[in-house]
């Protein structure tokens, strides 16, 4: 059997548990330069607030009901999440963190549990130790895990936040009621697909022939289709490296000078590099990107990439630095106020295991070098930067509505007086 464990409402949640006061009442956590909405509480759903929604669209609303907006507080979530996930693991040893609210739990050799009575007090000592409400589905495959967990928390009352889909009885009667969108791993198109043919929710597509899912369909269609029956294809996942590395990030304020847009992308090659260097791992390609503010249509947009195959694996910062800096030049144009921009690096390799050229390969003096500065950027702070980087200003988001960080800095522990 497996588990599902998610966090309800995640950032929300976290926010809750150091400011009781915004029990009971509409918040709404923002992204990035407090851009869009990307945690509701369950208050804010209610009023209409959609996942994603740019926030100016809803700002009538806010005022109207007196919406608790907040800025995304990366570092207390990031610790919280690590507080639950330790918890959940002095409970099973077979844990997959699936996400930053999520992880994947395999009850292997617990075939003499009550699985309901074990997720339940797992659920009550997250909710203890840590503040976190979940809700937790078991199934015996992780995509009926999924459906579980939706029903334990959809209908919190009547599961007590805790579903076990055992049965095929349970099984045939939550595929029934859960449209095709809703099931993991179909998305919209195959979902349109599905419908032409006759099949209006997940039961209809488990009934369909899995001889015609294999000839029309692929391997994917026909792994989903036999989780869903209740043969598990899918295990926990292992740590994996990542096949590409991206440093994207929204301006605090738009950009139309070349010097601060080359800062800013030469800032993100150093951050993917430095990522690189973390999973041992080297790239063979990059892709640089800018854009303006789509969202103002009284203003001249523009949105370019450039895809560069370099000569040879590398993660120097030098190396990604220089050809992040060469796409800029070609792409940028003036009199554009530009929002956004990032650097995707791909075509991943070992770094103990690659091909070498026979004309050009890397300074054998990068490696070392780049091995002291992340040394001493790690256990000083970030004390090395290059010469094209602002030595004197630290970027840093529009965070208007930050909460204190109470975990990760010492400044911001609460005061018991």
């Amino acid at each position: 059997m497996f588990a599902l464990i998610d966090c309800n409402n995640f950032y929300v949640s976290c926010e809750r548990v150091f400011n009781p006061n915004l029990n009971g009442k509409p918040v709404v956590v923002l992204s990035n330069n407090d851009g869009c909405a990307i945690s509701r509480s369950d208050e804010a759903k209610r009023l209409g607030i959609p996942m994603g929604a740019p926030i100016f669209k809803y700002r009538s609303i806010i005022n109207q009901h007196n919406v608790i907006v907040l800025s995304s507080n990366y570092p207390l979530y990031a610790d919280m999440s690590n507080r639950v996930m330790t918890t959940i693991s002095k409970f099973i040893p077979d844990v997959e963190i699936y996400s930053i609210d999520e992880a994947f739990l395999k009850f292997e050799g617990y075939e003499n549990y009550d699985l309901f009575s074990y997720a339940s007090k797992m659920r009550n000592t997250i909710l203890k130790w840590t503040g976190i409400p979940t809700s937790v589905g078991v199934a015996p495959t992780k995509s009926l895990a999924k459906i579980a967990n939706k029903i334990a928390r959809k209908f919190p009352h009547q599961t007590k936040h805790v579903y076990v889909l055992d049965t095929g009885y349970k099984r045939s009667k939550a595929l029934n009621y859960f449209p095709l969108n809703d099931i993991w791993g179909i998305g919209k198109r195959l979902t349109k697909r599905l419908q032409n043919i006759g099949c209006k929710n997940a039961l209809d597509f488990v009934e369909l022939p899995e001889q015609w899912v294999k000839s029309n369909l692929s391997i994917v269609e026909l792994k989903i289709q036999q989780e869903l029956k209740g043969i598990s294809n899918l295990d926990l996942d292992s740590l994996k490296i990542k096949k590409s590395i991206a440093t994207t990030r929204s301006f605090e304020k738009p950009i139309s000078d070349l010097g601060r847009l080359k800062e800013r992308v030469s800032t993100f090659s150093l951050s993917c590099a430095e990522k690189l260097r973390r999973q041992n791992s080297l790239c063979n390609v990059m892709i640089v990107f800018i854009r303006s503010n789509y969202f103002r249509k009284d203003l001249q947009q523009h949105s370019c990439s450039r895809v560069v195959t370099l000569p040879y694996p590398t993660n120097s910062s030098f190396v990604l630095n220089s050809y992040a800096l060469k796409a800029i030049e070609t792409m940028f144009q003036s009199k554009i106020d530009y929002k956004k921009a990032g650097v995707i690096v791909t075509s991943l390799v070992p770094n103990n295991s690659y091909q070498l050229g026979i004309f050009e390969n890397e300074d054998y003096r990068h490696k070392p070098l780049m091995k002291t500065m992340d040394y001493i950027n790690s256990k000083y702070g970030e004390k090395i930067k290059l010469a094209n980087q602002d030595l004197k200003r630290k970027w840093k988001m529009k965070q208007e509505f930050l909460s204190p960080c109470y975990t990760t800095k010492i400044n911001d522990i609460i005061k018991l007086k």
